[in-house]
């Protein structure tokens, strides 16, 4: 596992809370105040603890980003399940290098762009809903595919995954967007997958088991 504690911190915010959660995290608050002054204390209880953890489920700290020439920063928080280089039949044609990053319901949900590039492509994919760990995620669930292109040329791929109770994946990005290493992107909303193709001779700097953090956390690094 590799973490960057050197680096940039992008898009700083003072209220620490991905915008998709407001609107839930009002509503909830809500209800818990109403309960509250109908004297319903244990209902109020009760939303008091889902509003809170809704509020740290759409937590959306602050990351340093690492400055490494050729370094790709992981898109998610999570556990890595899969490293591998294989065919991509799907999007490229090609062989690439395959990361595969699990997040739990546990996990900050927000996503964020690995390299400095340019979107050439945004592709939406419905599906099923299958547990996100399991390899026939990748291709059978609902999902959302951002294609970039590095300076240099590189092409990569981050497919964010729907998983078993996932209902809404968000891209914020569009084709032709420039974007930045660490830079949010969108979210999935709880518990979800995210897949990142990169050219077969990058070097990977993670094992299947890893820990890592978006935007802090190196994947590996291109050539």
């Amino acid at each position: 596992m590799n973490h960057s504690t050197v680096g940039r911190s992008l898009n700083k915010r003072a209220f620490p809370i991905a915008r998709e959660g407001v609107g839930f995290i009002a509503a909830l608050a809500f209800v818990t105040v109403y309960l509250v002054a109908l004297g319903f204390e244990t209902a109020a209880l009760f939303f008091f603890v889902v509003t809170f953890f809704v509020a740290f489920f759409f937590r959306d700290p602050e990351r340093q980003i690492p400055e490494e020439a050729g370094a790709v920063v992981s898109p998610a928080d999570g556990k890595v399940i899969k490293v591998g280089v294989l065919l991509d039949r799907e999007f490229t044609g090609q062989e690439m290098l395959k990361i595969s990053i699990f997040m739990n319901v546990f996990n900050v949900h927000v996503n964020r762009i690995p390299v400095d590039a340019t979107v050439t492509g945004i592709s939406y994919f419905p599906g099923k809903f299958f547990s996100a760990d399991l390899d026939k995620a990748s291709k059978d669930n609902e999902r959302n595919a951002v294609s970039l292109e590095a300076a240099d040329g590189k092409k990569l791929i981050v497919v964010q995954i729907a998983g078993l109770i996932a209902r809404r994946i968000v891209c914020r990005k569009r084709k032709g967007d420039k974007v930045a290493r660490g830079e949010r992107f969108g979210i999935i909303c709880f518990g979800s997958r995210l897949d990142v193709y990169l050219p077969p001779d990058t070097r990977p700097a993670v094992a299947v088991g890893d820990k890592v953090l978006a935007g802090t956390s190196i994947l590996g690094h291109l050539s």
